[in-house]
This record gives structure tokens, C-alpha cells and sequence, in this order.
């Protein structure tokens, strides 16, 4: 009977974990049809402000909390406290800018849609009908 209800919590674990993820998304006629995790950081970290075809990125963040600091947390491996601090860095010195704050994932999906070179991202399980899937993050 252990053995059952080990295999039955995993099963929950992996299900609930599954859920966990996230998708970067673009406009459904984007320029890109996929990025890379590598260029995702980039862009996301303001290394890089265009897209693989060189037009600008127009990037979109969610509003800061628990999604965006695990996306952030699965994409680049930094804390949200590290997040702010490598964008005060970037600001200050000129670098660059962060990315523009939706309010809730429902604004992030407009402004994706309507912007053909926005990415954002949003938890794998929020409908992303109308947009294209650029990047799967587990």
C-alpha cells in the first residue's frame, strides 16, 4: 500500500509541477516563430534589445510578485531581489530599459497581440489563444 500511495503523490507532484511552468509568447505574425531559452535571458536581462531578426523587442513584463519572480527564477536563475538590482544597475548606468509592466496577464495578452514585435510570458496554464508560443520553460 506505500508503494501505491508514493506512486499516486508523485503523480500529483509531477501533474502540479507541470502547471508551474511558463510560455513566452509573441504576436501570432511576429517576426519570430521561436527563441531560444539563451536568447529569452538575453532579452529579458536587457543584454539584448532586439529579436533574432533584428527588429526591436518590445518585452512585457507581469506585475511584480509571485509569477513574475518564478519566471524570472526558472529563466535566469536570480532571485526577484537580484532582478531589481540587476535593472537598477542597468537603468543607472544607461544600459537599458526594463521591460514595460502589464497589469495582469489579461493586459499582457492585449499588448502582445496588438504589438507585433512584444514578447511576455505567462504561467503554461493562462490561455494563450491568439498568440504564439515562442518558448516552453518547465
Amino acid at each position: 500500500m506505500p508503494a501505491a500511495l508514493l506512486a499516486l503523490l508523485g503523480g500529483f507532484l509531477l501533474c502540479a509541477a507541470a502547471h508551474a511552468e511558463f510560455v513566452v509568447v509573441g504576436h501570432p505574425d511576429g517576426p519570430i516563430g521561436s527563441l531560444s531559452r539563451e536568447e529569452a535571458q538575453q532579452l529579458y536581462l536587457g543584454r539584448r534589445n532586439t529579436l533574432p531578426d533584428g527588429s526591436p523587442a518590445t518585452l512585457i513584463d507581469l506585475p511584480a510578485g509571485a509569477p513574475r519572480d518564478r519566471f524570472y527564477l526558472l529563466l535566469t536563475g536570480k532571485n526577484a531581489g537580484q532582478i531589481r538590482a540587476w535593472w537598477s544597475r542597468q537603468v543607472f548606468s544607461g544600459r537599458a530599459l526594463p521591460p514595460r509592466e502589464a497589469a495582469d496577464g489579461a493586459e499582457l495578452r492585449r499588448w502582445v497581440a496588438g504589438i507585433p514585435t512584444a514578447i511576455g510570458y505567462l504561467p503554461d496554464n493562462e490561455t494563450t489563444d491568439g498568440l504564439r508560443v515562442l518558448l516552453r520553460l518547465p
